[in-house]
């Protein structure tokens, strides 16, 4: 077992995995299939806020939020009761069948509170990748038109149509093609790894210019129904752009009658210290998807976009069994009442503090390659070399894995798999955001400071 003298929250009673978790992995290898991963191999009993005890009794900090699923944290009272209550009255009549109020209360928050003061409308799933399948199946029924583009080293889900938009070969689509035809990747900007020394700017006029090539090399624009891009790249690796590139991507489509699409399935609800991160670039998106987040770990996703957009679909041709559970948008109403509560302004004060430590470790470090946030969506880039800025995906997946061992789960990201982001849940107070990142500057002082690490 780890000495963890002075750790205040983080306790541990065994090695990480204890006994009662290695019993249940025996279990699980014997019983689930080796695909659906796992970061830290423990066992969770119970959860609260950003602290997540074991079935063996070990205490964990949690910054990797259920992959930005739990903003507000684990187990919030007021969902809690929203969810109980709901329970008492009905659990899922299935919107299609028979209606409930909480459907519409929901639509008429997200119709408020998502960016642009124009007519909107708002339908309900139960994942992401649904989320994005079917903005996709609207934009091209409002349109007319059949080709959709995203961006490399972007994430948009596991379902077929979705997986096709994600750039990530593996571990996210080797061996399961064919994909979905007439979907297509444009450049993104990524400033670090920005060839000759480019600056910022000249990064966004050439990613711009190459896709004004795709539309003579690959589409025509009249033949694109939509863009989808994320805000800030998640799985990618927390990539910001700049707000110049955004607008002038959302001008681009506007000139060619192309549907903007923001998935802020894991930039939205606070993350990024805005309700949804498409309000630093100060543009409105036609559509927006949401996910993880709007429902404290309960499943919900939702689709929202302008009202004339989202009426395209006739009676029956968007929907689903599950789509906008009663337990789901209790849980959603009560999660936009907390971060309007003040938890959308606490994620800039978590982002601060978070690049400041990463930065600290950054000028100590040359394995540290780059630090780069927005609000408390933070990540750093493990390489084995500055100048050359090669990735370095074995010592970050050390940094994973030992900072697990210690007491802190944290995630890898980014197309090389060297990046180390941080997604806690935003009720986090301070002393357990400082003790968790103590673990992780100690973790990569050992990783990457010891010169026989290298």
């Amino acid at each position: 077992m780890e000495d963890i003298g002075g750790r205040k929250y983080i306790r541990l009673n065994t090695d990480i995995p204890g006994p009662r978790s290695r019993e249940l992995l025996q279990r699980r290898e014997k019983h689930v299939p080796r695909g659906p991963f796992n970061t830290v191999p423990v066992f969770v009993q119970r959860a609260e806020g950003a602290l997540v005890t074991d079935v063996d009794g070990n205490t964990l900090i949690d910054f990797a939020g259920a992959i930005g699923s739990l903003n507000v944290g684990h187990c919030p009272p007021e969902v809690v009761e929203a969810v109980k209550d709901q329970l008492d009255r009905y659990i899922h009549p299935c919107f299609h069948v028979m209606m409930y109020e909480p459907y519409i209360q929901l639509a008429e928050e997200l119709n408020r509170i998502t960016p642009g003061a124009h007519a909107k409308k708002t339908f309900f799933l139960n994942s992401g990748a649904e989320a994005v399948e079917n903005a996709v199946k609207i934009a091209r029924k409002f349109t007319g038109r059949r080709a959709i583009l995203s961006f490399e080293r972007g994430f948009h889900g596991r379902t077929l149509l979705a997986m096709s938009l994600t750039s990530k070969v593996k571990p996210y689509k080797h061996g399961f093609g064919p994909f979905a035809p007439d979907t297509y990747k444009l450049p993104y900007p990524y400033y670090y790894r920005a060839p000759g020394g480019m600056s910022s700017e000249e990064v966004d006029r050439w990613v711009l210019r190459q896709i004004e090539d795709i539309f003579l090399r690959e589409v025509p624009p009249e033949d694109v129904a939509a863009v989808i891009i994320e805000p800030v790249q998640g799985e990618g690796g927390f990539v910001v752009p700049s707000a110049f590139f955004i607008r002038e991507l959302k001008a681009l489509c506007e000139k060619h009658g192309i549907l903007f699409i923001a998935d802020e399935v894991q930039t939205g609800f606070g993350r990024t210290g805005k309700m949804f991160a498409m309000e630093h670039f100060g543009v409105v998106p036609d559509i927006i998807t949401m996910s993880k987040s709007i429902g404290a770990g309960i499943p919900i996703s939702a689709v929202t976009g302008r009202a004339e957009i989202m009426d395209a679909p006739g009676v029956g041709e968007i929907g689903g069994t599950y789509g906008g559970s009663p337990l789901g948008c209790v849980a959603a109403l009560k999660v936009i009442e907390m971060l309007e509560g003040g938890l959308v302004e606490r994620a800039n004060q978590i982002g601060r503090r978070i690049l400041s430590r990463f930065e600290k470790m950054h000028r100590k470090h040359p394995a540290i390659g780059d630090v780069r946030g927005l609000g408390a969506m933070c990540a750093f880039e493990v390489v084995q070399d500055p100048e050359s800025k090669e990735p370095d995906k074995e010592r970050a997946g050390r940094i994973v894995a030992e900072c697990g061992r210690r007491g802190v789960a944290v995630m890898g990201a980014g197309l090389y798999s060297n990046v180390i982001r941080i997604l806690c849940p935003l009720v986090i107070d301070d002393e357990q955001l400082e003790e968790g990142l103590d673990v992780v500057e100690e973790v990569v002082e050992e990783v990457v400071g010891n010169p026989a690490a290298v």
